[in-house]
């Protein structure tokens, strides 16, 4: 193999600072190692896509051009042999019978590193300063398909600290691990999906085709199946048979006909009571260590990886003492359920098996959050405040009778005493205006109970309930507003329309000024956290909000009466 020029040049510039670096092997992520491999088992080959971190340019130097192995040091060797030597030595894989497989270099260079989450493994798009590696792309021959491999990890007199992660077919068979002296690999050609690791250490967290999980909130009960449609297939004709992918335009009958069917499986009881579940959702999934989210456009999917979730709701009183699920569907390739139920303490995995069926919540939580709405003092009576326009209009005759004197009698008195008069008038009525306005702390005290009033509506579930629950701290013509607008806020886009569940208001900054008919004008900073328990994650959000409130008197309640949201922002 020929290598350009510039590139030689450019891999001696590399070799100077090595010493430099060696503070990433300290790091024990193995997704952050030094060096990465990631092997991809295909039809007719393996392509292995090494990142080679610079201190670790020696463990790898047969791979090098000759100028580059010769500055580290090495005694002059025809590129030839070094090649033949790291294929059958260095980085080797071998197949049935140890038989090895003949490698060859397809492309090397330098490149900048490839920043990844520090859970996942995944590519990040950073802003970061880069870190110059070695790239290089292998391809190792593969004859027939084998039903093992073995992945023999580098082997030389200084060894690397090197990631590894492996797919077949597309199908990740491991999370992010570090690659050990000697890894057996067991092929599931017809199916990748279960490609195993004989090590069961490397196994990766997501290896289960099934998982169920039940929700018990006040006023629902959730169950949340996820399934391969593959394996589903096993059960009821999804229309995969011989198929590769899932086209976008057969997915909608796909998903109906799978919610259709797991609708009578998996049935639930909640204090001894067997309900009718309620279909809520049923999405594509892409998941990953960290989160699940839906897949929205629909795209084509490949049908080994393709992930289903289904969501049915049982809606409930309040908060039931007793939930379980009995979980009946089983094959020889699913012998274990990953499980959970999850309340507001968090969830609480397990593993189901054929004599162990039953997922089971029981209501242990010594302080439950129920939706309690907060109780505002009334705002005043139209008597009220018609006393204190009784009192200006007092306020206005004494003054217009205090002129009057002034001038009738200016002179028997003199200036001085009409002054003290007029002083005492104005300071008589700044008092009276003083304690018939609203301080900024009642103010306070008011809007926090409305918003607290507002969000506990959408603790219930049934949209009528919502809206009566609003009705009683928004007046009508803004239900709508304050519903789609409060809905919008709380739901998770990306996970089909999800919606959190609130668990603090807290508010920031408030101004207020009185406003004509016993209302007034807020301006309120304010944030809202909440968190919701969905495809056997939780996830937290957390939003800061800026409006303009305008509050009033309406049917002996305070209620906002307008609303305009100035700024929205993701915390």
């Amino acid at each position: 193999m020929r290598f350009a020029p510039h590139l030689v040049l450019t891999l001696a510039l590399l070799v100077a600072p090595v010493r430099l670096q060696a503070d990433a092997i300290i790091r024990t992520q193995a997704m952050l190692a030094p060096s990465i491999a990631e092997y991809f088992v295909e039809a007719g080959r393996v392509r292995v896509d090494l990142e080679i971190g610079l201190e670790n340019l020696e463990t790898f130097k047969n791979l090098l051009p000759d100028e580059i192995y010769e500055k580290l040091g090495n005694k002059p060797l025809p590129l030839a042999q070094r090649l033949q030597r790291f294929f059958t030595h260095d980085l080797v894989i071998a197949a049935e019978n140890d038989a090895l497989l003949s490698g060859r270099i397809l492309e090397i260079g330098p490149r900048p590193r490839v920043r990844r989450d520090d859970i996942t493994g995944e590519p990040l798009s950073t802003a970061q300063e880069e870190e110059t590696v070695v790239f290089a792309r292998l391809e190792y021959e593969l004859p027939g398909r084998p039903e093992t491999l073995r992945l023999l990890g580098v082997r030389t007199p200084k060894p690397a600290s090197i990631g590894f992660v492996v797919y077949h077919m597309g199908i990740a068979v491991n999370d992010f691990r570090y690659l050990g002296p000697t890894q057996t690999l067991d092929l599931d050609w017809k199916d990748p999906w279960y490609t195993t690791f004989r090590n069961r250490n490397l196994r990766r967290q997501y290896f289960a085709p099934m998982s169920g999980f039940i929700y018990v909130e006040p006023f629902e009960v959730r169950k949340e199946i996820i399934i391969r449609p593959r394996d589903l297939q096993q059960w009821v004709d999804l229309g995969l048979e011989g198929r590769e992918t899932i086209p976008a335009e057969m997915q909608p009958e796909l998903r109906r006909k799978a919610a259709a069917f797991l609708r009578q499986h998996h049935p639930v009881q909640i204090d001894g009571r067997s309900i009718e579940p309620e279909l809520a959702r049923v999405n594509f999934l892409e998941r990953t260590l960290r989160t699940s989210r839906v897949i929205d456009p629909p795209i084509e999917l490949d049908v080994y990886s393709a992930i289903l979730g289904v969501i049915f709701v049982y809606p409930t009183d309040g908060l039931p003492q007793q939930v379980t699920m009995d979980w009946d569907l089983w094959s020889e390739r699913t012998p274990r359920i990953p499980a959970a139920s999850v309340d507001q303490a968090g969830p609480l995995p397990t593993i189901l098996e054929p004599d162990w069926r039953l997922l089971e919540w029981k209501n242990f939580l010594k302080h439950p959050e129920l939706p309690i709405l907060h109780v505002l003092a009334l705002p005043p009576s139209t008597l009220a405040r018609w006393t204190w326009r009784l009192r200006w209009l007092l306020l206005a005759g004494a003054l217009g009778v205090l002129v009057w004197c002034v001038l009738r009698f200016q002179r028997s008195r003199g200036p001085a005493l009409a002054a003290a008069a007029l002083v005492l008038v104005i300071a008589g009525g700044l008092w009276w205006s003083r304690g018939a306005g609203l301080s900024d702390a009642r103010a306070r005290e008011i809007v926090s109970g409305l918003l607290h009033n507002v969000y506990r509506a959408f603790d219930f579930r049934e949209e009528g309930k919502i809206y009566d629950v609003l009705a009683k701290s928004v007046q009508g013509d803004l239900l709508a507003q304050i519903y789609l607008e409060t809905r919008r806020g709380l739901e998770l886009a990306n996970q089909g329309g999800a919606r959190a569940k609130v668990k603090q208001i807290e508010l920031v900054d408030l101004t207020a000024e009185t406003a004509e008919g016993g209302a007034f004008v807020a301006n309120a900073t304010w944030n809202v956290a909440g968190s919701i328990g969905h495809w056997g994650h939780v996830h937290q959000r957390r939003n800061q909000y800026r409006a303009e409130l305008r509050v009033a008197p309406d049917d002996g309640r305070w209620k906002l009466i307008d609303l305009e949201i100035l700024q929205e922002e993701r915390l």
